[in-house]
C-alpha cells in the first residue's frame, strides 16, 4: 500500500507541474525554424489572462523592437504584459495576444541581395505558425502591428505592403529618413544601417535612391498608392518632440499623408527616443488597436486638461486697446506681477473663461499669480509696444522681458512669432493652432543674434487635423535643426476654442517655468 501511495505521489506531481507549465501566460525567447531563413527565429509571447480558461480565439498584435534590441525588449523595458493585462482586466481593451519576434537588424524588410528575406519569413512563416500554435482569429481584421524606432518602420511598412494581412498599426518614433536625408547620410552610417538592406552600398547622393529603396519607402508608397487599397487600414503615428533626425522625417510623412488625404492619426508629445516615451504611448495605442479590432471608431485620446469644472468668477477691465484681468490678491498686496499677453479672437465670455480657469489654478497653488492682458488685435507691433509701455506705467508689473510672455491662438500665431523674434520682448511665446511664417523665422535665425534669440523659449501646439499642420510642423523642424529651445505638441482634434482650452494648462505652465527659470 505504501509503495502504491509513493508511486501515485510521483505520478501526480509531474502531471500537476506539466499542467502548470501549459498555463504559462508569458513565455520569452521561444523559437521556430524558418525554412526561408534556414535558421531558428526567436519570439516571445504574452497571452491574455483568460487564455487557458475561455477556449476563445483572440486577435494578435505583433510587437516589433528597435535596432540592437531583441524579442525580450517589449517584455522587459516596454512592460507590455503587465500593462495589457491590467487594461484587459479593467475592460479598457479586448483580450489580445502579443507576439514579439526577433527582428535582427533587418528593419523587418527583405534585403536587396535576397540573402535574408526576413519580410517573406514574417508573412509566410511566422504569422501562419502563430495562427497554428495559438488560438488566434486568423484574419486581417484581428491582426495589428506596433513597434518603436526600427520597429516603428516595420510596424508601418508591413501593413503598407500587405494591407490584406493587417488592419491596424501603431508606429512609434519611426526610424525613417526622407530622400534628402538619405542622400546626405555619411557613408559609414548609410552602408552599415541602410545600404545593405535597401541597396546602394558605397553609393552617394541620388544613386542611393534605388528602385528597391523606393519599393520599401513609406514616402514613395504613399505618394504613388491607390488610397482605396488602404481603406480598411487604421494608422496611429506617435513621435516625441525631442527627436532630431526623426523630427523631420516623421513630420514630413504626416504632412504628405495629410496632403494625400491618407487617413491617419498623428501625435507629438513631450519626450525622445526612450522606453519611457514608448511606454507612455501604450494607453492610447492599445485603445486605438482595441477599437479597430472591434470595428469601432477610435474613442479618442486620454486627456488630462486640468480644466476646473467651474472656473472662478473674474472681472475684466476693458480698455480701447486691451482688456485686463488682475489676480484675486492684487488689491490686497503691493507685490509686482508678471504679465501674460493673449493674442486671439476671444470674445468677452471666452476671456472670462480663460481668466477664471487660470485664477482657479492660481488659487489651488498650481500657478503663481500673474496679470492677464487680452490684446484687441490691431495688426501693428507698435500697438503691442504701446500696450506694454502703458501697463508697465499704470499697474504693478514686473518690468523687462523676463516677466512678459505671450500666448497666441489661430491666425495670430504669425504676429506672435514676429513679435517674439524681432526683438527681446518676451521670455516665452506659445502658439496654439497658429500659422507661423517659417520663412520669416528662417531668415531671423540665419541673420539674427543667436544669443538674444536663445533667451526666448517657444511652445508650439497644433491639432493633427488642423488647417496649419504644415506650418507648425516645419517650424518645429526649423527650431530643432537650429537648436532653438522649444516644446512641440500635436494633439487630437481640429482646433477651435475648446481645443485651445484643453491645451491651455500646459502652455501656461511652460510659460511660468520660463519666467521662474
Amino acid at each position: 500500500m505504501k509503495r502504491v501511495f509513493i508511486f501515485l505521489v510521483f505520478f501526480y506531481f509531474p502531471l500537476q507541474m506539466l499542467s502548470a507549465q501549459k498555463e504559462i501566460l508569458v513565455e520569452e525567447s521561444l523559437s521556430f525554424y524558418s525554412n526561408i531563413l534556414k535558421q531558428d527565429v526567436r519570439y516571445s509571447i504574452c497571452l491574455p489572462p483568460d487564455y487557458f480558461k475561455s477556449g476563445k480565439s483572440y486577435p494578435v498584435v505583433y510587437l516589433l523592437h528597435g535596432l540592437g534590441d531583441d524579442e525580450s525588449s517589449w517584455l522587459e523595458y516596454g512592460n507590455i504584459c503587465r500593462v495589457s493585462s491590467s487594461f484587459i482586466k479593467k475592460g479598457e481593451i479586448v483580450p489580445m495576444i502579443f507576439v514579439v519576434p526577433q527582428g535582427f537588424r533587418t528593419y523587418y524588410s527583405n534585403d536587396v541581395a535576397g540573402k535574408f528575406l526576413y519580410q517573406d519569413m514574417f508573412i509566410h512563416e511566422l504569422i501562419p505558425y502563430i495562427d497554428s500554435v495559438y488560438r488566434t482569429v486568423p484574419d486581417k481584421q484581428h491582426r495589428a502591428t506596433m513597434g518603436y524606432s526600427m520597429g516603428g518602420f516595420g510596424a508601418l511598412m508591413l501593413p503598407l505592403k500587405y494591407p490584406e494581412v493587417f488592419s491596424v498599426c501603431v508606429p512609434l518614433s519611426i526610424s525613417v529618413r526622407t530622400d534628402a536625408q538619405y542622400m546626405l547620410e555619411d557613408a559609414e552610417g548609410w552602408d552599415k544601417q541602410w545600404g545593405s538592406i535597401l541597396g546602394g552600398v558605397g553609393k552617394k547622393g541620388e544613386d542611393r535612391i534605388t528602385d528597391f529603396y523606393k519599393a520599401n519607402s513609406p514616402f514613395h508608397i504613399i505618394e504613388n498608392c491607390d488610397i482605396d487599397n488602404y481603406k480598411d487600414l487604421k494608422i496611429y503615428i506617435d513621435n516625441g518632440d525631442d527627436e532630431y533626425n526623426l523630427c523631420r522625417s516623421n513630420e514630413e510623412l504626416h504632412i504628405l499623408m495629410r496632403e494625400k488625404s491618407f487617413p491617419h492619426e498623428f501625435r507629438v508629445r513631450n519626450g525622445g527616443h526612450t522606453f519611457e516615451y514608448w511606454r507612455s504611448a501604450l494607453p492610447n495605442g492599445l485603445h486605438f488597436i482595441s477599437d479597430a479590432f472591434e470595428g469601432n471608431t477610435y474613442r479618442g485620446d486620454i486627456h488630462d486638461t486640468h480644466l476646473p469644472k467651474k472656473p472662478n468668477i473674474v472681472f475684466v477691465k476693458e480698455n480701447e486697446l486691451y482688456n485686463i484681468i488682475f489676480p484675486d490678491e492684487y488689491k490686497n498686496t503691493s507685490a509686482l506681477y508678471p504679465v501674460l499677453y493673449f493674442l486671439g479672437d476671444f470674445n468677452k465670455a471666452q476671456e472670462e473663461q480663460i481668466g477664471g480657469t487660470i485664477s482657479k489654478w492660481i488659487k489651488s497653488g498650481t500657478l503663481s499669480p500673474m496679470i492677464l492682458i487680452f490684446v484687441k488685435h490691431t495688426g501693428k507691433a507698435d500697438d503691442i509696444n504701446a500696450i506694454i509701455s502703458e501697463t508697465e506705467s499704470l499697474y504693478r508689473v514686473r518690468k523687462t522681458y523676463r516677466f512678459r510672455a505671450i500666448i497666441a491662438n489661430g491666425i495670430y500665431g504669425e504676429e506672435a512669432l514676429k513679435l517674439s523674434m524681432d526683438s527681446l520682448q518676451f521670455t516665452s511665446c506659445a502658439i496654439l493652432d497658429g500659422n507661423p511664417d517659417t520663412s520669416y523665422a528662417a531668415e531671423i535665425l540665419k541673420h539674427g543674434n543667436r544669443d538674444i534669440l536663445g533667451k526666448t523659449w517657444y511652445y508650439i501646439d497644433g491639432p493633427d487635423k488642423g488647417k496649419y499642420f504644415a506650418e507648425n510642423g516645419f517650424l518645429h523642424i526649423l527650431f530643432r535643426e537650429s537648436d532653438l529651445y522649444h516644446e512641440y505638441r500635436v494633439r487630437e482634434g481640429l482646433g477651435g476654442f475648446q481645443w485651445f482650452m484643453s491645451g491651455l494648462y500646459d502652455a501656461v505652465v511652460f510659460t511660468q517655468n520660463k519666467i521662474h527659470y
